[in-house]
C-alpha cells in the first residue's frame, strides 16, 4: 500500500476543499451575512493542513486499484467532515451530526434533507448547500485529476473508482485531457442553465444556485416548496437539464467530434428515454383525473419520472398523494437510476441492459445447452468480466439494502418509511415516500440511523465497492 501517495492526495483534496469554500464565503460577504464567518476558519484550517502535507512529496507517485479505492472513499469522507463544519459553526444547523447528514447528501448528490425551513436559511449557506451537489455530480478526484498531473497511467484507478457505470473508459489516450473534457463539458452545460433560466425571468442568485443543484442532479432547492412555486416554464427548463445531466457525458463528447450517428445508436440512451416516455404516459394516465386537463397531469407526470429517474428529487407537487400505481412506477425508477457516465445516481440503465441479456442467454442456454451466446450492447461484445462485476453488483447492493433496512426498523417508523429511505439514499435520490416523502425529511431519525444512511449515501455514490474495501483487512497489508 503506497500510503505517501495516499497522503500527498487527501492533502491536495483539503486544499481544493478551501477553495471550494471561498465562493459561499464570498457571496456571504457581499450580502453582510454573519454566517460567511463560519467558512473563514474552515478555509484556514484546510489550507494550513493542505500547504504542509504538500510538502512532504511523495516516495512513489504510482498506485493501483487499491490505492485508488483507498484515496477516493477517504476523500469523499473527509471532503464532508470537513464541508459540515461551516453549516455547523453557522448555527443554523441543530447539531454536527445533521449538518453532517446534509453535506453527505450534497456530495453524494441524494438530496435527503434534516431540514424542516430552508428558507430560513442566509444565502451562503443554502449556495454551499447545493454547490456541495455541483462538486459531487462529476466527482471532486475527477476535477483533480484534470488540473494536477499525478502519476501518469495509474490515475486512471482513481477515475475508475469515482465515476459511474459498470464500466470506465477514456476519451482519449491521457487520463488528464479526458478528465479536462468530462468537467469542461460539464461546466458548459451548467452555465447554458444559468442563462436560460435568468433569461426566464429567475434572480441571478436563485438561477446560478439553482443551476449547480439541476446539473449535479442533487435536488436541494431554495424553497421549502422545492421547485413547485415556480412558473411551468422554469420546471419545464429544469425538466431537461436534469435529463441532460442524467446522459452519459461520453456521448457529448462525441457530438463535439461529430460522430452523431454513435450518440443515437447508443443502446442504453435509447432504453433510458424510452423507460422515461413510457413511464410518463403511464402516470399521466393514471393521475389524469386530479388535474383539470390532459396537459397538466403530463407535465406533472414527466417532470416527477424525470427527477425520479436521474435521482435529482425536485418534486412540483407531494406525489406521496398519487395513485399507488404511480408511485410503485416512480419507486421503480428510484431502484433504476439514470445512464452510466453521467451525474445520476442509481443501479444505471446499462446494468440493467445487460442483466437482461444475460437472463435471457441463461434461458436459451436451458433448451439449448450447446449453444454459445455472447452478450453485445452497442455492437460490442460485453466482456465476461464486467458481466460477473454487474452480477457481484447486485449481490452486494440486495445485502446492504436488507441490512439497511433491518437497522432502520430499530426506529420504529412504518414499512413505507423505511424501505423508501434505504431505497432512496443507496442509489442517491433522496425523497421517498411516507415520513421521507417530497413533503417530508429525515429530521426525526436517530443518530444511528443517519450514521446508516449516511453509509448508503457514499456507498451508493462510489458504487459500493470502494467504500466496502475499506473494511477488509487484507487492504491495508503492505
Amino acid at each position: 500500500m503506497n500510503f505517501s501517495i495516499i497522503r500527498y492526495i487527501l492533502c491536495r483534496v483539503l486544499e481544493f476543499a478551501a477553495l471550494f469554500m471561498a465562493l459561499p464565503c464570498v457571496v456571504g460577504l457581499i450580502y453582510k451575512e454573519k454566517s460567511a464567518f463560519s467558512f473563514m476558519g474552515v478555509i484556514a484550517g484546510c489550507l494550513l493542513v493542505g500547504l504542509i502535507g504538500k510538502r512532504y512529496k511523495p516516495k512513489s507517485r504510482v498506485f493501483y486499484a487499491k490505492e485508488g479505492f483507498v484515496t477516493v472513499s477517504l476523500s469523499w469522507i473527509i471532503l464532508s467532515l470537513v464541508g459540515a463544519c461551516p453549516f455547523y459553526f453557522s448555527g443554523e444547523f441543530p447539531s454536527y451530526m445533521d449538518a453532517l447528514f446534509e453535506t453527505v447528501s450534497g456530495f453524494t448528490t441524494t438530496g435527503g434533507t434534516i431540514l424542516t425551513d430552508v428558507e430560513g436559511l442566509s444565502r451562503c449557506i443554502q449556495l454551499w448547500r447545493c454547490f456541495t451537489h455541483w462538486i459531487g455530480g462529476m466527482g471532486v478526484l475527477v476535477l483533480i485529476l484534470a488540473i494536477l498531473p499525478l502519476s501518469g497511467s495509474h490515475n486512471m484507478h482513481l477515475m475508475r473508482a469515482e465515476s459511474s457505470g459498470p464500466s470506465v473508459t477514456k476519451l482519449v489516450p491521457k487520463v488528464r485531457n479526458t478528465a479536462k473534457i468530462l468537467y469542461g463539458i460539464y461546466i458548459a452545460l451548467t452555465m447554458i442553465n444559468m442563462i436560460i433560466l435568468m433569461i426566464a425571468g429567475m434572480a441571478p442568485y436563485d438561477a446560478v444556485t439553482l443551476s449547480f443543484s439541476t446539473m449535479g442532479t442533487g435536488g436541494f432547492g431554495l424553497l421549502n416548496s422545492s421547485v413547485g412555486s415556480y412558473s411551468v416554464p422554469i420546471q419545464r427548463i429544469l425538466m431537461v437539464f436534469m435529463l441532460l445531466g442524467g446522459v452519459n457525458f461520453q456521448l457529448y463528447y462525441l457530438l463535439l467530434i461529430r460522430r452523431a450517428k454513435d450518440v443515437f445508436h447508443n443502446e442504453e440512451l435509447r432504453v433510458y428515454l424510452g423507460i422515461i416516455l413510457v413511464a410518463s404516459l403511464l402516470i399521466a394516465w393514471n393521475i389524469k383525473d386530479l388535474f383539470g386537463n390532459g396537459g397538466e397531469s403530463i407535465h406533472h407526470a414527466m417532470f416527477q419520472v424525470i427527477s425520479i429517474i436521474t435521482t435529482t428529487g425536485y418534486s412540483t407537487l407531494d406525489y406521496s398523494n398519487w395513485p399507488e400505481f404511480s408511485k410503485s412506477i416512480l419507486f421503480l425508477l428510484t431502484l433504476l437510476g439514470a445512464c452510466a457516465g453521467g451525474t445520476g445516481g442509481g443501479f444505471k440503465v446499462s446494468r440493467l441492459i445487460v442483466m437482461v441479456r444475460s437472463a435471457k442467454n441463461e434461458i436459451s442456454a436451458a433448451i439449448h445447452p450447446r449453444s454459445v451466446r455472447r452478450i453485445h450492447m452497442n455492437g460490442q461484445v460485453v466482456s465476461e468480466s464486467i458481466i460477473k462485476s454487474i452480477w457481484v453488483y447486485v449481490m452486494i447492493y440486495v445485502l446492504l439494502f436488507l441490512g439497511s433496512f433491518v437497522l432502520l426498523s430499530l426506529n420504529g417508523f412504518d414499512f413505507v418509511t423505511n424501505i423508501t429511505a434505504v431505497a432512496t439514499t443507496i442509489n442517491n435520490v433522496g425523497p421517498g415516500f411516507g415520513m421521507v416523502g417530497p413533503a417530508g425529511n429525515y429530521a426525526e431519525f436517530s443518530v444511528f440511523s443517519k450514521l446508516v444512511l449516511m453509509f448508503n449515501m457514499l456507498a451508493g455514490r462510489l458504487e459500493l465497492l470502494p467504500v466496502l474495501v475499506l473494511f477488509s483487512p487484507r487492504t491495508w497489508k503492505g
